[in-house]
């Protein structure tokens, strides 16, 4: 035994659990009565395989639930590198950098994946058990709604239609009721929200809420702001934040409306989004003109954003 590194161990485990007013002998004599880790338990392997419930009698809705369920994990490690950057005190490019080319790969990871919805359903069970889902949808994603709020200013989360009437002193209740996908279950002549929508904020306007204020000066756009102009103009940086928003704005979302078309448009159901949105308007970049960082891109790219080539 290297009773002098076991000496160190013990010393700087005594440092440990003296700064938290804790007795390190009680500590010590613990580690006797628990039981080894397992990857079982540390993964919780057996809880996870345990939270797929089909609806219906039909197989490829396990591949329907599962798919989803290992987006919203991916959507929670892409909070999770956003947090670190926003919460940053002394934030470093190279840091910065790192961090969002994690972001990046997430969600060029997610973009990927869409063969898996496109190609590995049967067209034919999807639009049966679809119908057990009304009038749920993946728009009801709250966790993609806060990597929003948590990425860009407000306004360029605001319907493109009402911008000009909103401005950062606006009150965030009035600035949540323009944001752009109210759009897609909102009727602005009348007021009237689906129930889509309804239940959504039911659910979680209130935790939208105090996110869009939390991150109204602490998004990822505010954060690159917040650098010296010299770190501004740093090339890896610069590219970083533009992937970024390409990736997430246009690729990915690309991705998801060309894979919902298979099936939506197949001819084989109303051509109705479960939620009852209007899903092409929706979901196509360039009707929802969202751009998380636009000074970062040229006048000919923004007119040009969303555009298929």
């Amino acid at each position: 035994m290297n009773t002098t590194h076991t000496d160190e161990l013990l010393s700087k485990i005594e440092d440990k659990f003296q700064a938290i007013n804790q007795k390190t002998e009680t500590h010590l004599e613990g580690l006797l009565w628990s039981k080894p880790i397992t990857y079982w338990d540390y993964i919780q392997t057996d809880v996870l395989l345990n939270l797929q419930t089909q609806r219906s009698t039909l197989p490829d809705e396990m591949v329907f639930i599962m798919y989803h369920q290992v987006n919203e994990l991916l959507f929670k490690m892409i909070l999770w590198e956003i947090q670190q950057i926003a919460h940053a005190e002394k934030l470093e490019t190279e840091f910065f950098t790192e961090r969002l080319m994690r972001i990046s790969r997430y969600f060029d990871m997610l973009t990927t994946s869409f063969d898996i919805m496109k190609e590995g359903m049967e067209v034919e069970q999807y639009m049966k058990f679809r119908n057990t889902l009304t009038p749920a949808s993946g728009f009801q994603s709250a966790q993609y709604r806060l990597i929003e709020f948590a990425s860009t200013d407000l306004i360029n989360l605001i319907d493109y239609r009402f911008r000009a009437t909103i401005d950062r002193n606006t009150p965030y209740e009035h600035a949540f009721e323009h944001l752009y996908w109210q759009a897609a279950g909102k009727d602005y002549h009348t007021g009237k929200k689906s129930f889509l929508i309804e239940e959504f904020e039911r659910k979680y306007k209130d935790l939208f809420l105090r996110n869009m204020k939390e991150y109204n000066t602490i998004n990822l756009w505010q954060k690159f702001k917040q650098l010296p102009v010299a770190d501004q103009n740093n090339p890896e940086l610069v590219k970083a934040m533009r992937h970024y928003d390409h990736t997430v704005n246009i690729t990915w979302t690309l991705g998801h409306l060309n894979s919902a078309k298979k099936y939506i448009e197949s001819g084989r159901g109303t051509g109705e989004a479960t939620g009852g949105s209007d899903w092409k308007k929706y979901m196509h970049p360039k009707y929802q003109r969202r751009i998380f960082f636009p000074e970062l891109w040229s006048a000919e790219e923004l007119a040009n954003w969303g555009e298929e080539k």
